[in-house]
């Protein structure tokens, strides 16, 4: 019998209409998945990951173990070496995922006595992470860089010689789809001597000249701690890597839990990823696709006037704000019935009264769906 405290949740959750269900697959038009450019059905990925793996002499389907016991097969380290180049970062650590990454790094990194700020929309892995660091942390309101620069400040007054600073943000909001003004919030942290830490989950594959993200599109890849990528969005694949120095690589393979105690991922993950990224460097015909498909969205949004219950961007995430649980899942179902799938995002994962449409535009959605999922979300709204 389920304890009465974990039934009383479940019944809250019941209650507030926020009960959440493992879905089913469909053969709706894609609106809500992260694979922004198709790369989880790429021919071209799929037949190369076979390549790589042949090359290797990697017939097996495991990794048997962690990397710092039996599971550490060269294809890691090549890989590693190759993200390195592709990001123009000193050295790459893959992980099985960037929740592992996230936890991995925020558990280890800040030290007791340390102080860490994070956006207030930060990814719950992220605040997981933080929770378990002995590091005390704050939060700063979203994307504001003048409530970030005060508490920096203020802190500034009674901070001790060898106390650390961490700033945290994402380059690509994983609900909102916006962006911080990164160039200023470096100059901010070279101000106060703080650590900069940029989770590139949403911007890897879509911003850069070839998908680098937007740290590197901007220039800012030495001016960054640590930057955290993962494969299972654009690249259509699994895993991730944590961009650093040598010396922080050095410290995450000694003392970061999520990296030293678990079976690394099979080699056929990792050849996937090699695969995904040498797709990236080739005049890549899907991010093209991509942009043309946002310009598409954000012209369709303006010429229904629906800008007051958008949150636009120029990235492949667009949320449609329909305050209250009960309403966004209403109109969510009556879009499957016009065969789109667009997922509700509900309260308690955005806040209260900011439930929403989570829209995911992807290289693969013709113009016409575009414009018929948004002429048909204009019915419900206005």
């Amino acid at each position: 019998m389920l304890p009465r405290k974990l039934n009383t949740k479940l019944q809250k959750r019941m209650d507030e209409n926020s009960l959440r269900k493992l879905g089913t697959p469909n053969l709706l038009i894609d609106f809500s998945s992260n694979d922004y450019l198709g790369f989880s059905f790429n021919k071209s990925i799929f037949q190369n990951t076979s390549k790589i793996l042949k090359r290797h002499n990697l017939e097996v389907n495991g990794a048997t173990g962690s990397r710092l016991l039996s599971g550490n097969h060269s294809i890691y380290t090549e890989t590693e070496q190759l993200l390195s180049k592709f990001y123009n970062s000193e050295h790459a650590l893959l992980f099985n995922s960037g929740y592992d990454a996230n936890v991995g790094f925020f558990s280890s990194v800040p030290q007791r006595g340390d102080v860490i700020l994070y956006d207030e929309l930060c990814h719950a892995s992220i605040r997981d992470g933080i929770k378990m660091s002995d590091a005390k942390a704050f939060k700063f309101n979203h994307n504001n860089l003048i409530h970030l620069e005060k508490q920096l400040s203020f802190r500034a007054e009674t901070r001790k010689e060898n106390e650390e600073q961490y700033i945290v943000t994402e380059s690509v909001f994983s609900m909102d789809g916006d962006q911080p003004d990164l160039i200023s919030l470096v100059s901010l942290c070279k101000n106060y001597n703080a650590h900069l830490i940029i989770d590139e989950a949403h911007a890897v594959g879509i911003f850069g000249d070839k998908g680098e993200g937007l740290v590197k599109g901007l220039g800012l890849e030495n001016e960054v701690f640590a930057r955290i990528i993962t494969f299972g969005k654009a690249l259509g694949c699994h895993g991730a890597a944590i961009l650093c120095s040598a010396g922080l690589k050095n410290y995450l393979v000694n003392f970061s839990r999520s990296f030293i105690y678990t079976t690394a991922l099979p080699p056929h993950s990792i050849a996937t990823i090699q695969s995904a990224h040498e797709e990236l460097r080739i005049i890549n015909r899907s991010r093209i696709n991509l942009k043309s498909n946002i310009a598409i969205l954000l012209k369709e949004v303006m010429s229904k006037d629906l800008e007051q219950h958008f949150i636009l961007s120029d990235s492949a995430i667009h949320s449609c704000v329909i305050p209250g649980n009960t309403q966004v899942k209403k109109i969510s179902e009556a879009l499957k019935e016009e065969d789109f799938d667009v997922k509700p995002i509900l309260s308690p994962t955005v806040p209260r009264g900011q439930e929403r449409l989570r829209i995911c535009i992807h290289s693969f959605n013709t113009s016409e769906q575009i414009k018929t999922l948004i002429s048909t979300i204009a019915t419900f709204v206005k």
